[in-house]
């Protein structure tokens, strides 16, 4: 944990960045080697599972599944896990306050950066925090139909983000850098939030592609159009919103009393990108889907 506050954490990342995105033939490909059989990455899952076929580490790291790998629960009134990774933790908003580990709290609004009506909003809601370990598949999808209407990039820090330094740093995930996507979905208001970490590269959508780098030092905020007018960004269940070129953490924001988290969730369960992760909650006046 020391190391963790006393090494240059942003020079470290722009160099994995750069390293990562260099073409460097074989030695490219020893390191994609090793790194599968160290990590045990099941290539077969990919939509290339030849190694040869990424000129570069970040082509690799951000590799394309193969259609049927990560099957989508199809029901209309479920809500699916956005990436492959670990629960970090999961439940209810209480107020403001998030539950981070044992001994730690955070604030709605310290992680939307002060944004006080998008506090209001996942006010006594629900979130999901799931943690992406370096083994596995680093895009990130829509739980359900969603308008995009706002980007905030924000700056921060870069500590790690793993299960040990989230039990150790306070406000970690309202400290370091962070893309809260805000999206209006029949479940009623949902953020999806990129964190960044250490030697984590670059953030993206795909809409805009690269939001960081650079890191300019400042909040950056983008709005976006409803559904019928130009420029609108409408994403369908199970469709890829994101990507992060090394891994990193995704936190899933609801409103109060719009969905239920499906009981199979606890936390360091395991999770696949297209599970259930919730259902509409009709016993509260949600509308059913179908």
């Amino acid at each position: 944990m020391t190391l963790q506050y006393l090494l240059p954490k942003r020079c470290l990342t722009q160099l994995a960045g750069r390293l990562a995105d260099y073409p460097a033939g074989w030695l490219t490909k020893l390191i994609i080697t090793l790194f599968v059989r160290y990590y045990k990455v099941d290539m077969q899952e990919a939509m290339r599972p030849e190694l040869s076929a990424y000129p570069t580490f970040n082509a690799f790291f951000v590799r394309p599944l193969r259609d049927d790998a990560r099957p989508l629960d199809t029901d209309p009134n479920a809500l699916v896990m956005p990436a492959d990774g670990v629960i970090s933790q999961l439940g209810p908003i209480d107020g403001e306050r998030i539950f981070q580990a044992k001994g730690h709290h955070y604030t709605l609004e310290a992680l939307l950066a002060g944004n006080e009506r998008l506090t209001e909003i996942f006010r006594d809601g629900a979130f999901v925090t799931t943690y992406l370990a370096p083994r596995d598949y680093h895009r990130v999808h829509m739980p359900c139909n969603g308008i995009l209407r706002e980007m905030i990039y924000v700056p921060g820090d870069l500590y790690s983000v793993n299960p040990l330094t989230a039990a150790a740093i306070p406000n970690l995930f309202a400290r370091n850098e962070r893309v809260i996507c805000v999206f209006d979905t029949d479940f009623g208001p949902l953020a999806q939030i990129l964190v960044g970490a250490t030697i984590v590269g670059s953030i993206e959508t795909v809409w805009a592609g690269a939001v960081t780098p650079p890191r300019e030092g400042i909040i950056k905020r983008w709005r976006y159009p409803d559904a019928e007018s130009e420029g609108a960004v409408v994403l369908l269940k199970g469709q890829e919103m994101g990507r992060f070129k090394l891994g990193s953490t995704v936190i899933n924001l609801f409103a109060k009393d719009r969905v239920v988290l499906d009981e199979r969730w606890h936390t360091l369960a395991a999770t696949r990108f297209g599970q259930r992760l919730a259902t509409v909650n009709i016993a509260d006046g949600g509308v059913p889907q179908g």
